[in-house]
């Protein structure tokens, strides 16, 4: 498990082989099942996740009770509360599995500690963010730019697997739409 972290390091920064192993014991190896919360909105964050296997939902609960979804992280992908994590106060959002998730866990202080002992892991983590924050920025644009018919379009075009693995309702919700707008795009498309 260990290695599919290693891997996706190396994709963005080199750290020398030898000091490879210096990584795993800041970790700690979780698994959740399906629905499970990772985090719970309101309580104190303490951990972000590397997604070995699964996949689950970011989320907060709107004034009217019902649950806005955000983001997702799929297997390689980072997720937490980041500014809670940082700071280490309450999340303002929820995380739960969508299907059984595995996933390695760091919490503030070892990620701390690693950075210290690993100052190359800075480069990653930085290079992750970006990319990460980058997406975050595209997708805002399509909301508010694309018709809502186009972003379902295009959302389908980049992410065709992704759109089987998550349940209607909660992409309906990411996306901005009822989940009967959303079933009534989707016979649209099929037919």
């Amino acid at each position: 498990m260990m290695q599919q972290l290693l891997d996706h390091i190396g994709r963005y920064c080199a750290i020398p082989a030898d000091k490879n192993y210096l990584i795993e014991p800041f970790f700690e190896r979780k698994t959740f099942k399906k629905k499970e919360f990772l985090l719970i909105e309101g309580q104190r964050c303490s951990e972000k996740f590397f997604i070995l296997k699964g996949c689950v939902h970011l989320s907060y609960l709107k004034q009217n009770g019902t649950e806005q979804i955000i983001d997702f992280a799929l297997e390689n992908w980072w997720t937490s509360d980041f500014t809670a994590f940082q700071q280490r106060t309450t999340a303002q959002f929820s995380i739960r599995a969508i299907e059984p998730v595995e996933a390695l866990c760091i919490s503030a202080d070892n990620q701390h500690a690693l950075l210290k002992q690993l100052p190359e892991l800075n480069a990653y983590f930085h290079k992750v963010f970006q990319r990460s924050y980058a997406a975050s920025q595209m997708r805002l644009r399509y909301l508010y730019e694309l018709p809502k018919e186009e972003l379902y379009r295009h959302f389908l075009q980049q992410f065709p697997d992704f759109t089987q693995r998550v349940p209607q309702y909660l992409l309906a919700s990411f996306l901005g739409f009822t989940p009967e707008y959303l079933s009534e795009l989707r016979k649209k498309f099929i037919s």
